[in-house]
């Protein structure tokens, strides 16, 4: 009996020496998460929040957007506004999927793949941070902020939503959004980075599609609500783009050890 209690204590203490590593991994992971998350509110609290210029860069985007024909902003949002089913289902994939379906595609790929969850958290930390450095050097207004008839969508359904009028923040926590975040695009970047993680996991063909098919609607619904121009959508996939770039390149550069510390 005393032996099999000393087995029983024997393969508790291996089960928890196995854990703890997973444990302090995980921590370390959060940690990462809390630092983007103070990132974004620095940016907030130390971004010019002169309204004068950022809406002159926002008009700049759309004269040149003009001069190319790809000015769809105004079409797309009065869309969203005339029905009413569809400002709602955008409503709620603006304040939903950016978050949720990142996070899951991160934990999912933690699970799947140690040493492409470590290039693909790299790629998102150094996309999100090139992002905040805009939003500091150069604010930017949404089309929803600069008039010209352009509607506030999510505004419009905050009464039946958890978001607050002020942006895609839970009620009450409105004044921590940047509203002069427009340029880049980090719901355009973000939902990119989901599909390439998808297609460099190797997932179904069809998996991959959806994961293209999400990026896309993504980019739709950011522009038809009036938070986004569509250059601020490209730029945004071209950071993620450049990220992923720049990660490859480096771990490259390290050689074959450069997963051994998953820094």
């Amino acid at each position: 009996m005393a032996q099999t209690t000393q087995q029983a204590q024997s393969v508790q203490r291996s089960r928890t020496a196995a854990l703890l590593p997973v444990v302090g991994r995980a921590g370390v992971e959060i940690a990462l998460i809390a630092v983007l998350y103070v990132g974004y509110v620095v940016s907030r609290t130390f971004a010019d929040t002169a309204f004068a210029p950022a809406r002159g860069r926002a008009l700049d985007i759309l004269t040149f957007e003009k001069s190319w024909r790809i000015d769809i902003e105004s079409w797309l949002n009065d869309i969203f506004f005339a029905h009413d089913w569809i400002g709602v289902a955008s409503s709620y994939w603006y304040a939903t999927t950016h978050y949720f379906v990142t996070l899951g595609v991160l934990v999912w790929l933690y699970r799947r793949s140690r040493p492409l969850y470590v290039t693909a958290r790299r790629a998102l930390v150094l996309a999100s941070l090139i992002g905040l450095s805009f939003y500091l050097l150069m604010p930017t207004a949404p089309p929803r902020l600069v008039q010209y008839g352009y509607h506030d969508i999510l505004s419009l359904h905050s009464n039946i939503g958890w978001w607050s009028q002020n942006g895609s923040a839970p009620k009450g926590m409105g004044d921590i959004t940047n509203d002069l975040a427009a340029f880049p695009s980090l719901h355009a970047g973000w939902s990119l980075w989901v599909a390439i993680v998808l297609i460099m996991a190797g997932v179904p063909r069809i998996v991959q599609l959806i994961g293209l098919a999400y990026a896309f609607m993504m980019s739709v619904v950011i522009i038809g609500t009036g938070n986004h121009w569509v250059v601020d959508a490209v730029v945004g996939w071209m950071v993620v783009l450049v990220a992923f770039g720049l990660v490859t390149a480096w771990e490259r550069g390290r050689g074959s050890g450069s997963h051994d510390d998953e820094a």
